[in-house]
């Protein structure tokens, strides 16, 4: 695993994107979030793309000093570990808002403010950019996953009942207290149950979350990473966490309230 990075900035927002293969995307949603009014720095957790994404991180990195920061590792170690690394990461540089996003555009950096906002001022202690609290929000995808998505939501809560809509959503603004909080060396999921896994977490410590609508759109460029294998995880991921929540102890952050 190596690092690359500038002096930290003083900025209290960074946003983690995790790639695999994303040069086709990296030079542009890395600029797109640098030239917002609100400024967010930004962390790419590269898992040894051999497209180069790296290089051209870093090529970034010598265009926005003190902004990118960049971990690189030594293969596909799944999007869970990414976010992790981020998260300790992220922690260490100072960062009080830490956010989850892709790399292919669908989330829209336009929408990190919104996130930011419910945290920082709305007194929310993580913001989840939500496809369903609205409605169904999503752009080009097939109706079959939409469906499949939705409902597995639906399920997650029935399941667990975690009172968000958009249980797996990958576009998440944590607050800093959330993340020293969470035992994070004992989050057990890999793929799109770690989502769900986060989020069940800070809800049964008493952490207020707050849904943000947003539009999502099916990514144009590059491949896209999902998989049966992951969408199973997911699902059969839940009945695990709701069993072996049955017989813990939470600690109680719900009385910051």
């Amino acid at each position: 695993m190596g690092e690359c990075q500038a002096a930290p900035s003083k900025n209290d927002s960074i946003v983690i994107i995790p790639t695999y293969n994303e040069k086709e995307n990296i030079r542009a949603i890395t600029e797109a979030v640098l030239a917002l009014s609100t400024p967010f720095d930004i962390l790419v957790i590269d898992d040894g793309s051999p497209d180069g994404t790296a290089a051209i991180v870093k090529q970034l990195q010598s265009e926005h000093p003190q902004r990118i920061h960049l971990i690189e590792r030594s293969g596909k170690l799944g999007l869970g570990t990414a976010y992790l690394t981020g998260f300790r990461k992220a922690l260490d540089l100072g960062y009080e808002y830490i956010f989850e996003m892709d790399a292919d555009f669908s989330h829209n950096p336009a929408d990190l403010p919104a996130l930011r906002k419910a945290c920082a001022e709305d007194g929310a202690d993580m913001a989840v950019g939500s496809r369903y609290v609205t409605g169904v929000n999503v752009v080009n995808w097939p109706m079959g996953r939409v469906l499949m998505s939705y409902y597995a939501s639906a399920y997650v809560r029935i399941v667990t009942g975690l009172p968000v809509r958009d249980t797996t959503a990958g576009f998440v603004c944590y607050t800093r207290r959330v993340l020293e909080a969470l035992p994070l060396d004992n989050v057990r999921f890999k793929g799109y149950a770690f989502q769900i896994e986060m989020k069940f977490t800070a809800y049964k410590y008493g952490f207020r979350i707050k849904e943000v609508p947003i539009v999502f759109v099916n990514r144009v460029l590059g491949e896209s990473k999902m998989s049966s294998g992951i969408f199973s995880e997911a699902v059969f991921g839940v009945m695990k966490l709701k069993l072996s929540s049955l017989f813990k102890k939470y600690p109680d952050y719900g009385d910051r309230h």
